[in-house]
């Protein structure tokens, strides 16, 4: 188990990564390689981090807890 040291600065690190690449991705498909999307993109950065770090702290222990349940050994499997 990872101490909640270890998992916020991996969920600040891990949405900086996703809100910047998803934020200027979908601005570029909607907008073309144009100054304007150049422009827009640290805007829509600027939103798209926050809300990107508040849904992975909802998100991020329900995915570890249907992870656990995923992978659990079947009972009679065998397996451990």
């Amino acid at each position: 188990m990872m101490n909640k040291k270890t998992i916020l600065i991996s969920q600040l690190l891990m949405t900086f990564m996703m809100a910047a690449s998803m934020s200027g991705i979908m601005s570029l498909i909607a907008m073309g390689p144009t100054a304007d999307w150049l422009a827009a993109w640290p805007r829509q950065f600027a939103f798209a981090w926050p809300i990107a770090f508040v849904l992975t702290m909802i998100a991020w222990p329900l995915a570890m807890a249907m992870t656990g349940y995923l992978v659990r050994p079947k009972e009679g499997s065998g397996r451990s």
